[in-house]
């Protein structure tokens, strides 16, 4: 008996078939690595900045309904939204595809929806790695990572470091749950209700790349610090861009918390500060602006509201005073 790949279950010819199809969208994909030209003339002291992350068990629902073309977007999205937190410009993009056994057809949603996130983040989809593994992954499921690097100026980076009390925050709409909270939603609905409320819950990811950059392009903007409402909720990423001495006060009042997170919190009877730690509440980017550039910045985000403001830490130690409070 003469055993091939295939007969272990790896269908190279089917990932040859991908790469095909992946190369009409990506014309650059297709070599062992992807060549990008680094933008000249345009810094004096650039930075190169990277990130990685994926889309977690949002996937869970998409295999489920079996609706493969807005996770793509949602990995895009989770990389470029934390790297335009420092100010950078996405320069281009990586996407790692796992599978037990390749479904052609689904991964080429899957990558057409990776194409479009890359095209409003407008960077490049450079490459990728499409992994057939069997036995690694139940049948009919994929797992996402992507990589994304960016570029920005060492003076103009966004570091927080200069917030202060006084200053204000901006909250900018979500497009809904983005990529976050997936677990703790399918512990909460039954099968039944996540059909029923498949096609919102599986709303891709809002990205904020290109209004953001246009901002930051403008002299004497007055953004000190940006953070992307991930994992973690307000309570969590906020403290990431706050410098010590600071915290900040979040008027749960001044937005309405869109329906789909009050079902979630009723539903699972699950507490307050539970809901502003698991999910973003309807607010997927947050700045931390000068107090005189606040509706400059809010006018440029379509929702956005101010939100609170910066205040002078409580207790004693770094972490005591990097909290946030709700009010």
């Amino acid at each position: 008996m003469n055993l091939t790949y295939k007969d272990a279950g790896v269908d190279v010819e089917a990932g040859n078939e991908l790469v095909r199809r992946i190369k009409r969208l990506a014309p650059r994909i297709g070599g062992f690595a992807g060549l990008f030209p680094f933008p000249q003339g345009r810094y004096r002291d650039p930075q190169l900045v990277g990130c990685t992350d994926g889309v977690g068990t949002k996937l869970k629902l998409a295999f489920l309904l079996n609706r493969h073309d807005t996770v793509g977007i949602d990995l895009v999205a989770m990389n470029v939204n934390d790297l335009i937190c420092c100010g950078a410009t996405p320069l281009f993009f990586l996407d790692y595809f796992a599978c037990s056994r390749l479904d052609v057809g689904v991964a080429e949603t899957v990558v057409k929806g990776i194409a479009q996130g890359c095209r409003e983040a407008g960077c490049v989809l450079l490459g990728g790695e499409t992994a057939e593994m069997p036995g690694f992954y139940a049948l009919g499921e994929y797992d996402l990572a992507g990589f994304a690097l960016g570029v920005v100026e060492r003076r103009q980076a966004i570091t927080g470091r200069r917030i202060r009390p006084g200053d204000l925050v901006v909250g900018v709409a979500s497009s809904g749950l983005h990529a976050n909270g997936f677990s703790l939603v399918r512990k909460i609905f039954s099968e039944g209700e996540l059909r029923e409320f498949g096609p919102e819950l599986l709303a891709p990811t809002r990205i904020y790349v290109k209004p953001l950059l246009k901002l930051l392009h403008r002299p004497g903007h007055g953004i000190k610090g940006v953070a992307h409402i991930t994992g973690g909720g307000f309570v969590d990423n906020l403290p990431r861009i706050l410098p010590e001495g600071c915290g900040v006060r979040i008027d749960t009042a001044s937005w309405t918390v869109p329906e789909l997170f009050q079902k979630i919190q009723q539903r699972g009877q699950v507490g307050m500060l539970e809901m502003y730690r698991t999910f973003n509440m309807g607010i997927g980017l947050v700045l931390v602006v000068e107090a005189r550039a606040a509706e400059r910045v809010r006018l440029a985000f379509t929702p956005s509201r101010v939100i609170g403001e910066v205040e002078p830490g409580r207790g004693w130690g770094a972490k005591a005073t990097r909290r946030v409070r709700f009010v």
